[in-house]
C-alpha cells in the first residue's frame, strides 16, 4: 500500500480524524466522507462497507487483496487497516456502520443483490441526521438486516505473512502478465521448487498456480468493467487463448465474461 499520501489524501485523512463519531449509527449520503477513496493506510473505529454502484473498488489490507464490482462490497471491521483504490469514473455508495451494529470481525467480499443495491443507494440520498424514528430509520434497519444476511463472495487474493513470499505475490499480482513458471521464482528465492510450493500452501491455503490465476482473474475484473475488450483483458491477465481465459472465469465468477458484463447492474 502506498504509504506516501498525497495533498488529497492529507486532507481527506484530517476530515476522517476528525470524525471522531458517526452523526447516527450509519453515515453515508452521496456527498459523505466514505464515498472518497483512501489509498493510505488507515483506520477507524466503525465498520466500513466498501462499494461502487459503477466501476472496481479494491480494498488491500495487510492480509489481503480484495476486489468489488457492483455486485460486490468489501466489509471491514473496525480497526482494521486498509486502504481504498479504485479507477477514474467509479461511482462510491461506499457506508461507515457503527461498530455496535454488525458483529463483523474480519475483512470480507459480500455479494450485493438487486434489493442491497438499491437501499444503499436509497440510503445515499437521505441526511446525514436523518431522523431515526421514521421512515428514514426504518429503511436502515432493513439495510441493515440486509447486510447481515449477504452472503460472502471469493473475490478475495489472501496475502502471505512469510516474506520470502511477499515480494514475490505482489510483483505477480502487479504483473498479472507474468508468465514464468514456479521454478523461476525458486530459482530467483534460492530454494527448492516443494518448498515454495509448500510455503504457499501453507500462507495462502492455495497452491501456486490456484494463488496466480485468481491474482490474473482479480485483475481482469477492472479491465472488464473499463469496456476492455475480453480478448485484449485474456491477453493482458497472462492467458495463451481466449477459450482458456474464459473457461478460468467461469469456474471462479460462476459466468462467461460476457454474460458477467451483460449482468452487471
Amino acid at each position: 500500500m502506498n504509504r506516501t499520501p498525497s495533498l488529497q489524501q492529507q486532507q481527506l485523512l484530517s476530515q476522517l480524524d476528525a470524525l471522531s463519531t458517526l452523526p447516527r449509527p450509519v453515515l453515508g449520503q452521496v456527498v459523505s466522507l466514505p464515498n472518497h477513496a483512501i489509498a493510505t493506510p488507515h483506520h477507524h473505529p466503525w465498520a466500513q462497507l466498501s462499494y461502487a454502484k459503477q466501476g472496481v473498488i479494491t480494498v488491500e489490507t495487510t492480509t489481503g487483496h480484495f476486489v468489488a464490482p457492483p455486485t460486490r462490497a468489501v466489509l471491514i471491521p473496525p480497526g482494521v487497516e486498509h486502504g481504498v483504490q479504485c479507477p477514474p469514473h467509479t461511482v462510491i455508495r461506499s457506508l461507515y456502520i457503527a461498530a455496535d451494529r454488525l458483529p463483523w470481525q474480519e475483512c470480507k467480499v459480500l455479494h450485493i443483490d438487486t434489493l442491497l443495491r438499491e437501499l444503499i443507494v436509497a440510503f445515499s440520498l437521505l441526511p446525514e441526521e436523518y431522523d431515526e424514528q421514521g421512515a428514514d430509520g426504518r429503511l436502515v434497519m432493513v439495510l441493515l438486516d440486509r447486510l447481515a444476511e449477504a452472503k460472502p463472495g471469493n473475490l478475495v487474493l489472501p496475502w502471505p505473512q512469510d516474506h520470502r513470499l511477499t515480494a514475490l505475490c505482489r510483483y505477480l499480482a502487479s504483473h498479472p502478465d507474468c508468465r514464468h513458471p514456479l521454478r523461476y521464482f525458486s530459482h530467483e528465492l534460492g530454494i527448492s521448487d516443494k518448498t515454495l510450493s509448500r510455503a504457499f500452501q501453507r500462507e495462502t491455503g492455495m497452491s501456486f498456480r490456484q494463488w496466480r490465476q485468481r491474482s490474473r482473474l482479480l485483475a481482469a475484473l477492472p479491465q472488464l468493467e473499463a469496456g476492455d475488450r475480453v480478448t485484449d483483458v485474456a491477453l493482458a491477465c497472462g492467458y495463451d487463448s481466449l477459450s482458456a481465459f474464459i473457461a478460468a472465469f467461469r469456474e471462479f465468477i460462476g459466468r462467461t465474461p460476457g454474460d458477467y458484463l451483460q449482468q452487471r447492474p
